[in-house]
């Protein structure tokens, strides 16, 4: 990787310094859009006691949900625990810190965080568990609670087309929380299903500015399905 070319050859190359103890943002919702090259790269590595901050934790044996199998997660910042068994046993036993957030609060916090913006009030969680031990201020007679904002050591994120400079193009739905994860981690890596040659892209088209990008290494993907439907015969 030289200069302004964020490519790197291999996973391993791309998850260089991912130790024990951080924590790691990744873009995703549910299974669509989730940079599962990278999450197999982090079960592979087998560093422990992370932070994961995501929508949810993937689902059993896929996504970010192959980290719980081998106990690699301490605690879980997301929004929806889901269709996890896994997820759902380790956090019902205390084995595992979770902290559900508001889906908007959870998007916005990612963003703030990337933003430079250390907190942020919400009317959001006022009045519930969520809002227990916050700040409260009034605004316009309506309150709102404090929210902090989130950073990560890693932030990892799918995108489909990037140039190699890390301007990056997501497809569709896969846009989910990949944008903001982008912004907010000290190194930010993205898998991509294609690379092209800075220019090949419309400048109008970007979402993702490679001037956040760090590295960028061309994925492997399954692209599996959450629930797989069909109709009937």
């Amino acid at each position: 990787m030289n200069g302004f070319d964020k490519v790197v050859g291999s996973y391993e190359e791309a998850l260089a310094g991912l130790s024990d103890g951080m924590t790691v943002i990744s873009g995703g919702f549910g299974l669509c859009g989730i940079p599962e090259g990278l999450i197999a790269q982090i079960r592979r590595m087998g560093v422990r006691e992370l932070t994961v901050v995501s929508n949810n934790c993937g689902v059993d044996g896929f996504g970010l949900g192959v980290l719980l199998e081998d106990r690699q997660i301490r605690k879980v910042i997301a929004s929806y625990v889901g269709e996890n068994k896994l997820f759902e046993q380790q956090l019902l036993n205390g084995d595992i810190e979770v902290e559900l957030t508001p889906q908007g609060t959870l998007a916005e916090k990612i963003r703030a965080g990337g933003a430079g913006i250390p907190a942020f009030f919400t009317a959001t969680g006022y009045g519930t568990p969520v809002g227990e031990g916050k700040e409260v201020r009034h605004f316009n007679g309506r309150p709102f609670i404090l929210e902090e904002a989130i950073t990560g050591d890693f932030a990892i994120v799918k995108a489909w087309k990037a140039d190699r400079y890390g301007n990056a193009i997501y497809r569709h739905t896969a846009q989910n929380f990949n944008p903001m994860a982008a912004t907010a981690g000290r190194i930010t890596v993205m898998e991509v299903e294609e690379i092209v040659e800075p220019g090949e892209l419309e400048p109008s088209q970007i979402h993702t500015p490679g001037i956040y990008v760090n590295r960028l290494v061309l994925g492997r993907f399954e692209k599996r399905i959450e629930q797989r439907t069909v109709r009937a015969g």
